[in-house]
């Protein structure tokens, strides 16, 4: 229990600080990526506007809400000092000539064709490949592409996510230390309360185990010499019930502390099923309940065969106690990759399917024992699923109908 319960409390954390980090870092590296666009166009429209190309941008004349409060501003010397080429064209679309003095990785036939494919495009900036490009126009009779080199701010931008990555994987990995080692202290106030809700049960049900058996065997001796009556019938109904009682409370516990050692074998579902639905008979015959079954022969599933005929007649049970008299109960099993046990039976009213497997949740909110049910048979059924690594649910079918679908 206290190992379950460790588990979940880091994975919750877990999941918390991976979220929390995820967007802390993410945000940094979009501000940074924002930020290096903003500085390289900043210094491209500079370049352009400057007096090799058209009037000149000075720095003084740059307003300081224009650059951002993170943006350094620019200088002559940043100017000069950037990766930049041009290429101008006459009014007629002939190359007249290429600047490449601040750059030297390029040559004047890549410029050209660079400059071609960006006037080709129609835009008056963009990018291609590591550059980004403007079309500036300094005269009536003339026309320039001026191209920036930004590969060093795209180096920029995978340094700072690497350092980011490698700071957040770094971090992860200590918060996940961290929680592991205080998960225990965290969790052991709840722990130790389940704990002891367990051990109540646990001992409430070996403690009235015994004064059932006593009272059973009485009223058993009562009958043998006075003979049956109501009284006997009413206290004989009322003992049956608690001992259900019991059986289910226990087998909650015992799964709750994840104790139950499962003795799985081979068991023959198909002939589990006709077992069960043979006891079941005779009570749906008494509320006149039109009973099907089809039940394909030979399904067998590896299971604990007491807890899954204990599924079983549970499952049957709740059918037969809360089907209007009248009403119509069908069980259908099929084989396959899992085996598919299906139930359906007809309701009065329609049922909260969502809430159905919780812990004496009754549908009726007065809760009214003539059904005979203490609304925690199914919450055993789906435990026992659970602890057989299967998959339970329950949905309403129209209005006057419910079916519960087991796959193991």
């Amino acid at each position: 229990m206290i190992r379950t319960l460790q588990r979940k409390f880091t994975v919750t954390a877990m999941i918390a600080v991976t979220v929390l980090l995820a967007l802390l870092l993410g945000a940094i590296n979009a501000v940074n990526a924002v930020s290096q666009l903003t500085e390289s166009e900043r210094l491209l429209e500079m370049i352009a506007s400057s007096e090799d190309f058209g009037p000149a941008l000075l720095f003084d004349e740059e307003p300081v809400g224009r650059r951002g409060f993170l943006q350094e501003p620019l200088t002559e010397d940043r100017r000069m000092s950037a990766l930049s080429f041009a290429v101008r064209y006459d009014s007629e679309g002939a190359v007249k000539s290429t600047d490449l003095r601040h750059i030297a990785s390029v040559g004047e036939e890549e410029a050209v064709a660079l400059a071609s494919q960006a006037l080709e495009t129609g835009q008056k900036s963009g990018r291609l490949l590591s550059y980004r490009y403007r079309v500036v126009e300094p005269a009536p009779d003339c026309r320039t592409v001026v191209f920036l080199d930004v590969s060093q701010q795209q180096h920029n931008v995978l340094r700072v996510a690497s350092l980011s990555a490698l700071a957040g994987g770094l971090a992860w990995c200590a918060m996940l230390a961290l929680v592991m080692a205080l998960s225990r202290r965290a969790i052991r106030p709840i722990a130790q309360n389940m704990e002891r809700q367990r051990q109540f049960v646990t001992d409430a049900g070996h403690e009235l185990k015994t004064p059932l058996a006593i009272i059973q065997a009485n009223l058993d001796a009562m009958e043998l010499i006075g003979g049956e009556s109501k009284y006997s019938r009413n206290i004989r109904s009322q003992t049956q019930r608690l001992a259900s009682l019991m059986q289910n409370l226990l087998t909650l516990a015992r799964i709750d502390e994840n104790s139950t050692a499962l003795d799985c074998t081979a068991v023959d579902l198909s002939a589990l099923a006709a077992e069960q639905l043979d006891m079941f008979r005779a009570p749906a015959e008494l509320k006149k309940l039109r009973f099907h079954a089809d039940v394909a022969p030979g399904v067998t599933v590896q299971a604990n065969r007491t807890q899954l005929a204990q599924l079983v007649s549970t499952l049957l049970d709740n059918a037969v106690k809360y089907c209007p008299e009248g009403g119509e109960l069908a069980l259908t099993l099929k084989g396959g990759d899992k085996a598919t046990l299906s139930l359906r039976n007809t309701v009065s009213a329609p049922v909260d399917t969502a809430r159905i497997f919780d812990r004496f949740y009754r549908s009726d909110a007065s809760r009214n024992q003539k059904s005979g049910g203490f609304g925690i048979g199914l919450s055993a059924a789906e435990a026992i699923v659970r602890l057989h690594k299967g998959s339970i649910t329950a949905q309403m079918d129209g209005t006057d109908a419910i079916v519960f679908t087991v796959k193991l």
